[in-house]
């Protein structure tokens, strides 16, 4: 089955203004990926790695992407399709709670 990698977006303003019968439902839909397999963690701090060249390895703290909104998780999910995957994150919090997800299709290495 294919595998998916999501990235959750979103702020505690956005979840603040989300009423809590539906942030309920949104985590009760976190639940659910989890239980069919799903590998979730919330949003650490992001180190950079950089190795030019193989000549030595350099790492800064902070993330190399920007967004409007922050990090808040990451998510390996499976589905049948690209449709289905984004079905599935539609009901979680970062989708309703006013911020974003993106799903990204985890392709195999040539």
């Amino acid at each position: 089955m294919p595998t998916f990698v999501t990235i959750g977006y979103g702020d505690r303003a956005g979840y603040d203004r989300t009423a809590p019968a539906l942030r309920d439902a949104a985590h009760a839909a976190d639940a659910a990926l989890r239980q069919a397999g799903a590998v979730m963690g919330v949003a650490g701090g992001p180190v950079q790695v950089r190795n030019p060249g193989a000549a030595g390895v350099a790492t800064e703290d902070g993330p190399f992407m920007a967004s409007a909104l922050p990090v808040a998780g990451f998510a390996l999910i499976e589905a049948e399709s690209l449709a289905e995957a984004v079905a599935l994150v539609a009901k979680t919090p970062c989708a309703v709670a006013h911020g974003v997800v993106e799903v990204w299709p985890l392709l195999e290495a040539p």
